[in-house]
């Protein structure tokens, strides 16, 4: 019978290997390899993790491995310890502990063969889960504490160096330090520029048209200036957890955002520091005195695509530019100053977005209307289709049979161990055709029933979304109407403007509604 074989990393291997230890899946693919052998387990697929993840959602090999559990494709398991299958909370692992159970896969290990259905063994399993997300927390919180410690040495613990400084091996040492490279005159400039008077979108502008890129590449911007000038790494300063990772829950998955903390940590560094103390903080001041903006006395919404529309160029967002006595009317605008996108009257970008929605929703009336006059077609289909489900399940028991009565004949000596490989080769490669026809025929069924579902769930009160749109009062209004059927707007312009010329406004708009991709008309 089939069986897979898991392979991840520990961060603890990730050490081992940088101290010369080899490579940790090789090493462990061979272990597993010699114990199938002795075992005289067929493994018939690999899944190698190639990442470090904590949950499932960042690991995409286990992902896969439990889809192919869940659809019996193995009889067992085979990894190297129970920790390599998880490490993550007690949602993840009971979600692989009931995995296995609900499938009746077996875990084979070098210590042990994990049955499902032995209640000891079940409770075994759980409590290894149990034991490695300990030792999982204790290594992280001494890994943190070793952390905190090299920051307070004055040692740099992060994994990509500032702008301006690479980051090397301490001589003599343990740890990394910070060493100032051919960038270091670029974060000069920057301080003494800003200090000098200039904005931060000034110098960004300067420094691109000098042709300097970022570390990444792109274009110097706004932020990146401004992330530069809030860096007290440059006077000579260790800075750590000032945005640490915050977990939240986003549509039933775990997410980690970004935050600033005022609680970071800051020490000396034993790097050499690019700009003076009383430098750093003139231009901090300088950042704090313009980050004051004043009070607006209209605060209201003006623009009704107002988190909707994006420059189709550079992926930014789209803003309102209010009129003056040149221009009498609101413009739409790219806010990246670098992009060469084109602004253009709202007035006009609004009258094509609605002719467009006019246009597709009549299309999508007559989709709807032919998902049900085919709806009872369709259930036809899919009862000749369970139909056919139904024979490959009766070849799958026959197969099941088969294989069974092979072994039989080997413990009986009528098959040698060559004849009852190749028979079993053959019959694994029949179960597994019958396996993929069989999942085939489900993904038609499931696309067949969301076709039905999907007409019978539509909401009529989509078709009548711009007769409301038009007896919107102001641009809130519309905004909010426009977010129920529209995702997002992309907009691009290359045409420069010129009077005279406002019906031909030269814009291309690509817009996204809010409908299952496959059923848009």
């Amino acid at each position: 019978m089939p069986y897979a074989m898991y392979l991840r990393k520990s961060r603890a291997d990730i050490e081992a290997e940088n101290h010369g230890q080899g490579e940790t899946l090789l090493r462990h693919e061979n272990i597993l390899r010699e114990l199938a052998e002795k075992m005289e387990l067929t493994v018939t697929e690999i899944f190698r993790e190639v990442v470090s993840g904590e949950t499932i959602d960042a690991r995409p090999e286990i992902q896969r491995l439990l889809r192919r559990i869940e659809a019996n494709a193995y009889d067992g398991v085979l990894v190297v310890d129970i920790d390599r299958l998880a490490r993550g909370d007690t949602v993840d692992q009971g979600i692989i502990a009931r995995t296995f159970r609900l499938s009746g896969t077996k875990i084979i290990t070098p210590k042990k063969v994990y049955d499902p259905y032995s209640e000891f063994d079940e409770e075994y399993f759980e409590f290894e889960l149990f034991m490695a997300r300990r030792e999982y927390k204790l290594i992280s919180r001494r890994i943190q504490r070793g952390r905190l410690a090299s920051v307070r040495d004055g040692k740099f613990v992060g994994s990509t160096p500032p702008y301006g400084y690479n980051r090397v091996k301490i001589k003599n040492g343990k740890g990394y330090t910070l060493e100032p490279n051919g960038e270091a005159d670029t974060v000069k400039l920057i301080f003494k520029t800003y200090i000098d008077g200039s904005g931060a979108s000034v110098i960004a502008e300067k420094l691109n048209s000098l042709g300097i890129k970022t570390r990444s590449g792109k274009p110097w911007s706004r932020s990146s200036i401004a992330d530069i000038i809030g860096n007290p790494v440059y006077t000579g300063k260790i800075r750590w957890a000032h945005r640490p990772g915050v977990k939240t829950i986003e549509n039933g998955s775990i997410r980690t955002k970004r935050i600033t903390s005022s609680k970071c940590v800051i020490s000396e560094g034993i790097h050499e520091h690019l700009i003076s103390e009383d430098d750093f903080f003139r231009a901090r001041r300088l950042s704090e005195k313009n980050r004051k903006a004043p009070v607006k006395a209209d605060t209201s919404l003006k623009n009704p695509f107002a988190g909707l529309i994006r420059c189709g160029k550079c992926g930014s967002a789209m803003t309102r530019l209010g009129g003056n006595k040149h221009t009498p009317y609101d413009t739409i605008r790219c806010k990246n100053r670098s992009c060469g996108c084109v602004s253009a009257p709202i007035y006009l970008v609004e009258e094509s977005v609605t002719e467009a929605l006019e246009q597709w929703l009549s299309r999508y009336e007559i989709v709807i209307n032919a998902i049900e006059e085919t709806a009872e077609k369709a259930s036809e289909e899919i009862s000749a289709k369970m139909s056919e489900l139904s024979d490959i399940a009766e070849e799958s028991e026959k197969l099941r049979q088969q294989t069974e009565n092979a072994y039989d004949l080997l413990e009986q000596e009528i098959y040698t161990a060559e004849v009852f490989r190749q028979r079993l080769i053959r019959l694994s490669e029949r179960k597994k055709q019958a396996e993929e026809q069989a999942s085939r025929l489900n993904t038609e069924i499931s696309e067949i029933k969301k076709l039905i579902d999907f007409g019978k769930t539509i909401s009529p009160e989509i078709l009548s979304v711009m007769e409301c749109y038009r007896k919107c009062e102001n641009a809130w209004e519309k905004n909010a109407m426009l977010k129920t059927i529209l995702e997002k707007i992309e907009y691009v312009k290359d045409v420069p403007n010129r009077r005279g010329n406002r019906e031909n406004a030269g814009f291309a708009l690509k817009l996204y509604p809010i409908v299952p991709k496959e059923y848009e008309p």
